[in-house]
């Protein structure tokens, strides 16, 4: 039987059951004035469960299909391969695990209806347990550059383009529509809001994924996040604590140091996940960074008794999930094997543990710490009741189930879409406009080109952001022409752009994370050498301008998913003013200890 989405009537049924599991009190055991107790039902509920259930209630875990109990061939192989089970219901059935993550590579959000299938399917495989528990199911919905569930669903602009609105009631908002739509699929958990202090140019995995580099700003925006998301029925993880702002390291890929003092870790990285504790946060994600200023063992922070419990749970007085990040991580792995992370990073005061590398070592290694007294199963059973509680404060209990009426009426509506292009319109930021050449005019500068950087395609967009940039200045009037010329132009496409810009009224060029050796500075050189007027869109972090000093118009959109692009081709055109401002500092590129252009810089017209 596919997994459909089948009748509300029908899923209550099933739902029922859970409920009837938590419910049921035990008159001879507990006292008529603690039956209605939500934490005592949990705990009975817990005190049925064997270990291996309790267990598997930490585990958060990947698993390949677009059906949990039909995927295709391709996704049943990779599941053996890597996780030693067919599908998602035998996931379930055989290491109980608490949550399940999206990704769109492992075939999960191929569309709206089908998530909201696969969501309901793997509820019912949670339900169908000897213990019945419904599931977290999360996913990495950032907006901007990371996104796992692309169109027809609402794609909003990200952090640090919030960041430039400097509004929180624009990032309220956002966070109400994508954590309804996902509500709508039956994700109930999203890893957001992004808590880090992006004060490193160079830091390659956050960036734009931060809404700035001053840390009051950005606590203000985190709060207004987690609200926005939680108003929607959004459980939200606050992450990468104790914050991953200042490194030029990626955790994915190796084990990055943060080398801030205790002093300046208060001032700098604290303020955001204190606004998010203040704000009611449900959940707060670790990183895999070392902070020798808090720990001088120089354990990563996920494993780190002293950070997790001493400065998380007892200095900022957390008590809410915390879980780690990804344990398939490099950054995680280097000083410990597979079989060590799970059970120190359980020890240093963590309840989920997201995605291992290998479910079957981190499950029976946490199991036999159990069993040999090294972790006690009291504190095993402490992790299962936070997860519980958030199950329960998110109403699974009662209803783990949507419907397609749910997803009709919820996800891409009008209005959401509508909300997306004003929210985007307040982020786009002028940097430079010399001689007044923007907007441009579309009966004076008519023919236009669109050269530039292809990036990866995140979820949320059509297309090359050339060909999407070139496609809005065409809706808005323009006869423009697209040219990708990558991330690392070559010779030969230099000189094909500078050909193609031959009676051009002017150039659009999307950079991308321009250094000092790319060949993106060959390009825009080469084109501003032709005379023909020459406007550079950032479509990903706001410091490109810095070693482009020759440009006369220069735009940063923060991304290049459609909604941004969009939003930026129309401050080109003049359809909108732009009314964004810096989030970060652009320091000069000859000397990075002078700013070029502050925080909060940014023209209009």
């Amino acid at each position: 039987m596919h997994d459909r989405i089948i009748s509300r009537r029908a899923l209550l049924t099933a739902t029922a059951v859970a409920a009837a599991a938590v419910t049921a009190v035990p008159s001879a055991t507990v006292p008529a004035s603690a039956a209605s107790s939500p934490r005592d039902r949990l705990r009975r509920l817990i005190s049925r469960m064997s270990l291996e259930e309790k267990v598997g209630q930490l585990f958060v875990m990947r698993v390949y299909g677009h059906s949990a109990t039909e995927p295709d061939q391709a996704d049943i192989d990779a599941n053996l391969a890597e996780i030693g089970v067919r599908t998602a219901a035998e996931l379930i059935a055989t290491y109980h695990v608490g949550g399940i993550i999206y990704f769109a590579w492992a075939h999960n959000t191929r569309d709206p209806h089908q998530i909201a299938a696969l969501s309901n399917g793997i509820q019912r495989a949670g339900l169908a347990q000897d213990t019945p528990v419904p599931l977290l199911i999360s996913t990495d919905q950032e907006h901007g550059i990371v996104a796992r569930v692309g169109k027809p669903a609402t794609l909003l602009p990200g952090a640090m383009a919030l960041g430039a609105s400097r509004s929180p009631a624009d990032v309220r908002e956002a966070a109400r529509i994508a954590g309804a739509e996902l509500a709508a699929m039956g994700i109930n958990q999203n890893y957001a809001p992004d808590a880090d202090v992006n004060v490193n140019p160079a830091n390659p995995v956050i960036g734009v994924r931060s809404f700035g580099a001053d840390p009051v700003a950005v606590a203000g925006l985190v709060a207004a996040q987690v609200g926005g998301y939680q108003s929607a029925g959004i459980a939200t993880a606050a992450k990468h604590f104790p914050g991953h702002g200042d490194t030029k390291d990626d955790s994915h890929y190796a084990l990055p140091t943060i080398h801030h003092t205790t002093e300046q870790w208060t001032e700098l990285d604290a303020p955001p996940f204190k606004a998010a504790i203040e704000a009611g946060i449900t959940s707060i994600m670790t990183a895999h960074i070392v902070v020798p200023a808090l720990d001088p063992s120089e354990d990563p922070a996920t494993l780190s008794y002293p950070i997790v419990t001493g400065v998380l749970r007892e200095r900022l007085g957390y008590d809410g999930v915390v879980i780690t990040d990804a344990l398939t991580m490099e950054g995680v792995r280097q000083k410990y094997g597979d079989d060590r992370v799970p059970v120190l990073a359980l020890k240093a005061g963590v309840d989920q543990l997201l995605d291992p590398p290998d479910l079957r070592v981190a499950w029976n290694a946490v199991l036999a710490a159990v069993r040999s007294g090294e972790i006690s199963e009291r504190r095993v059973e402490q992790s299962v009741l936070r997860v519980l509680a958030l199950k329960e404060r998110l109403g699974l209990f009662r209803d783990p189930y949507v419907t397609r009426r749910d997803v009709d009426r919820t996800v891409g509506t009008r209005a959401h879409l509508a909300a997306a292009d004003r929210i985007a319109d307040r982020t786009t930021t002028l940097l430079v406009n010399k001689d007044g050449l923007l907007p441009l005019n579309h009966r004076r500068e008519r023919n236009l080109l669109v050269v530039g950087a292809d990036p990866a395609s995140p979820s949320g967009t059509t297309g090359p952001p050339t060909g999407v940039l070139a496609t809005a200045l065409t809706e808005l009037g323009f006869s423009a022409t697209a040219l990708s010329t990558g991330t690392a132009p070559t010779a030969a496409g230099i000189d094909a752009a500078v050909a193609a810009a031959r009676g051009k009224d002017a150039v659009v060029v999307a950079t991308y994370n321009v250094s000092a050796t790319s060949s993106q500075l060959t390009l825009v050189g080469a084109l501003l050498a032709s005379g023909v007027p020459v406007v550079t869109v950032a479509i990903r972090n706001p410091y490109d301008i810095a070693r482009l000093p020759g440009v006369r118009a220069s735009l940063a959109a923060y991304s290049w998913t459609d909604v941004e692009l969009r939003a930026a081709a129309r401050v080109i055109a003049g359809r909108v003013r732009p009314r964004g401002r810096l989030p970060v500092p652009v320091q000069r590129a000859d000397d990075p200890a002078q700013v070029l252009y502050p925080i909060g810089h940014g023209l209009t017209y």
